[in-house]
């Protein structure tokens, strides 16, 4: 295929690839195969003043709870990171900490396998009761967060940016992950967001049916470009 007039002038144009398969070679700084889990919690964490002084200040402005919820969460993400990248040997490709447009915002997980692709958001609420409904989650019966439609919001970007670098449409299924929840239950009238436990994920490897060995690199190579994701 040759390339078409301009592409080389401009070297951020998804058009320059080849058709679905993703640029032929990455500067290092734009390969997100590297990214660890929580690699964007880590970040936030890691720019947060330290010190005994902080530490009261941040109690008297309240603002420990957020440094502990930081944690949880990216302990989740850990969590879950490391059971996704055990389905390496069976045919997955998976990435974490997929930069978006806009501050601190990414996606968890995205894994692309034979049972197609999945953008997984990482919920920890260690030892609550989980009631999952249509848009949000409710923690031990008492408050509520909006963890369902930010995942179905995640995969509706990355179906978006996919899309665009591949040439042609992917479809992405939204999955929420249950990190160490006491109990969880589900709304029968969730169809579009798939919710499992942390356990679950290793059920992924006997999935397949949707994606053949060579349309998963082709997406994956698309996918690990950071420049697919300016247009998310």
């Amino acid at each position: 295929m040759g390339v078409r007039e301009g592409a080389m002038e401009n070297p951020e144009d998804p058009g320059r690839w080849r058709a679905g398969r993703g640029p032929l070679w990455l500067h290092p700084d734009d390969d997100l195969a590297p990214n660890r889990p929580g690699e964007t919690l880590l970040g936030e964490l890691a720019a947060r003043p330290v010190g005994r002084l902080w530490r009261v200040r941040d109690r008297l402005l309240l603002r420990s709870a957020e440094a502990a919820a930081l944690r949880a969460a990216l302990d989740a993400e850990e969590r879950v990171g490391d059971r996704l990248d055990l389905l390496a040997g069976v045919g997955w490709r998976v990435l974490h900490s997929v930069p978006l447009p806009g501050e601190a915002a990414d996606l968890s997980h995205l894994a692309i396998g034979p049972a197609g692709v999945l953008c997984l958001r990482s919920v920890g609420h260690r030892r609550a009761r989980l009631e999952v409904g249509e848009d949000a989650v409710r923690i031990d019966g008492r408050r509520a967060e909006p963890h369902v439609r930010r995942c179905r919001r995640d995969a509706r970007r990355a179906a978006h940016a996919l899309g665009r670098g591949c040439g042609f449409p992917v479809a992405v299924r939204p999955v929420l992950v249950c990190v160490g929840a006491a109990s969880v239950t589900v709304s029968p009238a969730l169809r579009d967001v798939e919710v499992l436990r942390e356990s679950d994920l290793d059920g992924l490897a006997a999935r397949g049916g949707v994606l053949k060995p060579d349309a998963v690199e082709a997406v994956h190579g698309v996918a690990r470009d950071r420049r697919t994701w300016r247009w998310a």
